[in-house]
């Protein structure tokens, strides 16, 4: 974004228009609103399969939003999401600082005992439809940071206890976790065009039916 304020500059004394051999940008993708009850309505409902499946099809950590910074995605999570900034040093090794795990209430100094949750995990996206995708996209998806439902700093306990259930096998162990975690779960496979098997489709109804017919999805569709 910056290089392109330059480059028009560049431009203006040559007496091109800067838009001469621009290429056009994509529209950004409205953000949408929708009561979790409704929302849920919206999730295609598929059997899910998990032939063809290894972890490594979802290229993971990458670079992260910021190629210059040294850090990978899994570090830029763990800075974006600290209650108390850690100290930063070479290599971008992250020391110090407070994060709240909201899975389970847990406040927690050491980023080691971290791990970033793939809110829909990667073996749950594969079932669910980016078994169709190309490795570009199951990369874009395993280290999305363009949506803060997508990736979060939780308990490795809490992440490992998860693995790779959805909703209908296993939930946040804190109370205080049950709406929102289903709102992002919910937000993310909306975002990136995921399907449900309806198991998981009738353990959100439950939920949206009653303790969290309050509860408001946001997502905006991914590029």
């Amino acid at each position: 974004m910056r290089g392109l304020a330059a480059l028009s500059l560049a431009l203006a004394p040559l007496g091109l228009p800067a838009s001469a051999h621009a290429t056009p940008a994509a529209p950004a993708a409205a953000a949408q609103t929708f009561p979790l009850s409704y929302a849920v309505g919206q999730i295609p409902v598929a059997d899910e399969s998990r032939a063809g499946y290894t972890r490594d099809k979802f290229k993971h950590w990458n670079s992260g939003l910021d190629v210059a910074d040294g850090c990978n995605t899994r570090a830029e999570v763990l800075l974006a999401e600290a209650a108390e900034a850690p100290a930063v040093a070479a290599g971008c090794k992250l020391s110090g600082g407070e994060w709240l795990s909201y899975y389970d209430e847990q406040e927690v100094t050491d980023p080691g005992k971290l791990d970033i949750d793939h809110m829909v995990p990667l073996a749950e996206a594969w079932d669910s439809g980016a078994s169709g995708w190309d490795a570009k996209r199951r990369e874009a998806y395993a280290n999305d940071q363009d949506a803060a439902a997508s990736l979060v700093a939780v308990t490795a306990r809490t992440n490992r206890q998860k693995a790779d259930q959805d909703p209908s096998k296993w939930m946040p162990p804190a109370p205080s976790a049950t709406c929102r975690y289903l709102a992002e779960w919910t937000a993310t496979k909306l975002r990136w065009g995921l399907a449900a098997d309806q198991a998981e489709i009738d353990a959100i109804n439950v939920y949206a039916g009653g303790p969290c017919q309050t509860t408001v999805v946001h997502y905006t569709t991914a590029p």
